[in-house]
């Protein structure tokens, strides 16, 4: 259901002031950042203009004892372009700091608030519109063009403006979107066939997935830490799925090959790089995405549609009440995936990847006590160790890139440091 894509590599393209001396430009300093085409996030700290990730590094037990000595400011968040002499600014003291600037880490724990808040409630009303209208194809129609009548509208008044896109940027976001709507019909397939805590539980082994993808696809060296933190995941979803009292075929295979759809899409972003906004490439998505899902919904559902589809649906919950629920179930849908873009910006890796597994906490628990479903031992003790599972493939994950994204900046600061 997310558009999140797993990898959220950040690439360092440019480094500003190449021929002086780094000591000579302490707040001339840059680093433009190219994101994974799709990602929901790449785990950077930006803060309003501010870049923090370079400031973690310094922190590393990687870097050789004395090298940043009396240098530490020089990768310190550097202030955005009106803070530059050139535009009358005598130092990065002299700008005035907004409220945004100022309590960062409570913006930022806001939009995670505000992330789980619209997740949960976005599972719990798609829940409900299928137990009284259960066409998952039209429905996933529904939730991407709320969202791209919203982007369009948001791009008319300029919040935000938008940006430019090429037939070659195109064609790098096709795939993506393929992947992204295949992943989301098929997730909504499942959830209308199942509880919605066992298809989470089934996404779960969506770190299982990327990883062999990563392994035999791309040809990256999986550490072995990583595939023995995989080891709980897929014993957890197997004891869930074997007593899931809500179990049918159709809800597994459906997970299952949401998990695959969205390892492809994180494979085919890990092809494009781009340094466009998230906000900008999440919308050309979601518009790709809804011309790709609207044949497939009219071809397997719209006959019953048109019988006694609709005219079911408004008879047990009234034409106001079927509209509204469609209506809000999209915004719900494109709001809580813009707000996990821009959440996972803001922060680290670690924190990212410990985000998404509360996410999933959470909606699972919350589904469990809105909807009353009755869960055996079994399946109640699987699910908790398959979230134990991603929670330590994350963590594992999350510093490997960390130490990974470190290794060049190192490079760099002894280029500069003879």
């Amino acid at each position: 259901m997310e558009s999140r894509v797993l990898s959220r590599a950040t690439n360092i393209s440019t480094v500003c002031n190449f021929g002086k001396p780094l000591r000579e430009s302490n707040h001339n300093v840059s680093f433009v950042s190219v994101k994974p085409i799709g990602a929901v996030g790449e785990g950077g700290n930006v803060i309003w203009g501010r870049q923090l990730r370079p400031a973690l590094l310094l922190e590393s037990s990687h870097a050789p004892a004395g090298l940043f000595a009396g240098r530490r400011e020089i990768l310190r968040p550097c202030l955005a372009a009106a803070s530059s002499p050139a535009q009358g600014g005598d130092s990065a003291g002299d700008v005035k700091v907004g409220f945004f600037d100022k309590y960062p880490a409570l913006v930022t724990g806001f939009f995670f608030f505000m992330w789980y808040f619209l997740n949960v409630i976005f599972n719990i009303l798609n829940k409900k519109i299928y137990n009284y209208f259960p066409y998952p194809y039209f429905v996933s129609v529904i939730h991407l063009l709320v969202g791209v009548v919203y982007c369009l509208f948001s791009w008319a008044v300029g919040l935000p403006k938008r940006a430019p896109i090429d037939s070659k940027l195109l064609k790098l976001l096709i795939p993506v979107a393929v992947c992204h709507a295949l992943g989301h019909v098929t997730s909504n397939v499942s959830f209308a066939a199942v509880a919605v805590s066992f298809t989470h539980t089934i996404k779960a082994l969506e770190p299982f997935f990327n990883a062999a993808a990563s392994q035999f696809i791309l040809g990256q060296s999986i550490p072995i830490t990583l595939w023995l933190s995989l080891a709980p995941v897929v014993l957890g979803v197997s004891m869930a799925s074997l007593t899931e009292l809500s179990f049918n075929w159709t809800g597994f295979i459906s997970a299952m090959i949401s998990n695959i759809s969205f390892t492809y899409r994180s494979i085919y972003s890990k092809k494009a790089m781009t340094d466009m906004d998230s906000t900008n490439i999440y919308a050309y998505i979601s518009i790709i995405a809804l011309i790709v899902c609207i044949p497939p919904a009219i071809i397997v559902e719209g006959p019953q549609l048109v019988k006694h589809g609709f005219a079911d649906a408004i008879a047990k919950v009234g034409m106001v009440k079927f509209v509204s629920d469609l209506f809000w179930v999209g915004m719900f849908y494109h709001l809580y995936n813009q707000l996990a873009t821009n959440t996972l910006e803001r922060v680290a890796p670690l924190t990212h990847a410990v985000g998404n597994v509360l996410k999933r906490v959470f909606v699972i628990g919350f589904s469990i006590l809105v909807f009353g479903n009755k869960i055996s031992t079994q399946t109640g003790i699987g699910t908790v160790i398959a979230i134990a599972g991603v929670a330590m493939y994350s963590f594992i994950k999350a510093k490997l890139e960390e130490e990974k994204r470190a290794s060049p900046m190192l490079e760099i600061l002894i280029l500069f440091n003879p």
